[in-house]
């Protein structure tokens, strides 16, 4: 009686088959999802409105994108921490105000202050402002060691009523030509003198967050703080600093956006504390601490920032957007948890 053996190629299609399947799990792993996303809506808004990829367009887009990349940056640093930053939008709020109200008052009722003096004054106070309240949110969370949750959207409602009580809920005007000019409209070779301005900041982050003792022990303590705390990490001043940086970040954010508007606004940023939560998430830091990239949180930011500008240009509602970006923030939450599972995967294959 003959034997009858199984053809090996459906099993050999198989294994390419998994084999495949496994390699496609590693390279979402590795650079995610994202920039599929950005080439895909980059074809589909340019199909759909050839204004899109115009070069001018296409440089607004990067204009646009550099205030929420400033926020994003700080918002990175508390996720990886294993914490939140709900009060970056009120700060920048806060800073706009501060800032306008210090520099009206130094060029004098007739005008004739010195712009230079009365810009470095305001600057310096928009600045001292992010840098207090983040050190309020630093405390509460590593001294009182309260969730930061809890304690970043209790100083959100209250710095966004300080800035609305300081201004009576209108904005400040009157603010010096050498501070819009410069910092708001101003260009060299061609270029928003922000974007400049923005690479700066970005290339200081990324030596913090790679090189820097700071930058190592923020992933440690979002990472297992007990096991931080064991290794003489002092946590309680690295949290603290933390939430100072993203304060000082997202003033910083704010004085660029006050010459932007050339005003000094109580409603400015509103929408960034979900936006920089979404642009960090989206770009691959993790919810659970102790994750995250500065390139991910670029190309997060440059997203939103791409979406919004190609829904204008297609004249979708402004309503229909914000359904579109809670909608976004649910997703990257989600996805968050299906690259963790991918990398954890990944990780027992090895």
């Amino acid at each position: 009686m003959s034997v009858r053996t199984a053809s090996p190629k459906p099993i050999l299609e198989a294994a390419h088959s998994n084999n495949r399947i496994a390699n496609a799990m590693r390279l979402l792993v590795t650079i995610g999802v994202l920039p599929i996303l950005l080439v895909v809506m980059a074809v589909i808004f340019g199909l759909i409105e050839p204004r899109f990829l115009n070069p001018a367009n296409l440089m607004n887009i990067l204009r646009q994108a550099t205030f929420l990349v400033i926020v994003a940056m700080g918002q990175m640093l508390a996720l990886i921490s294993a914490g939140f930053d709900l009060s970056v939008g009120a700060i920048v709020a806060l800073t706009s105000v501060i800032a306008a109200l210090v520099m009206v008052y130094m060029m004098g009722a007739d005008g004739t202050g010195s712009p230079m003096l009365a810009l470095i004054a305001g600057c310096g106070a928009g600045l001292l402002a992010g840098l207090g309240f983040g050190l309020l949110n630093g405390l509460g969370v590593a001294v009182l060691k309260v969730s930061p949750f809890i304690v970043t959207l209790g100083t959100s409602s209250a710095i966004a009523g300080i800035a609305l009580l300081l201004t009576g809920g209108a904005p400040v005007v009157g603010l010096p030509p050498l501070f819009v000019e410069n910092f708001g409209s101003g260009r060299i070779f061609g270029v928003p003198t922000v974007i400049y301005i923005t690479i700066v900041i970005v290339g200081i982050m990324y030596y913090v967050m790679n090189w820097s003792r700071f930058g190592r022990y923020v992933y440690a303590i979002g990472g297992n703080e007990v096991a931080a705390r064991l290794s003489g990490i002092r946590v309680g001043r690295y949290l603290t600093n933390v939430y100072v940086v993203s304060g000082l970040l997202a003033s910083t954010a704010g004085l660029l956006l006050t010459a932007r508007v050339s005003a000094g606004e109580p409603n400015l940023g509103g929408p960034f504390a979900m936006q920089s939560i979404t642009a960090a998430v989206l770009g691959g830091t993790s919810l659970r601490g102790g994750e995250g990239s500065l390139g991910g949180v670029i190309l997060g930011a440059l997203f939103i920032a791409m979406l919004a500008n190609g829904m204008n240009l297609i004249r979708v509602s402004s309503f229909w957007q914000m359904i579109l970006l809670g909608c976004l923030l649910v997703f990257a939450v989600v996805f968050d948890r299906v690259r963790s599972k991918l990398a954890r995967a990944a990780a027992r294959e090895k």
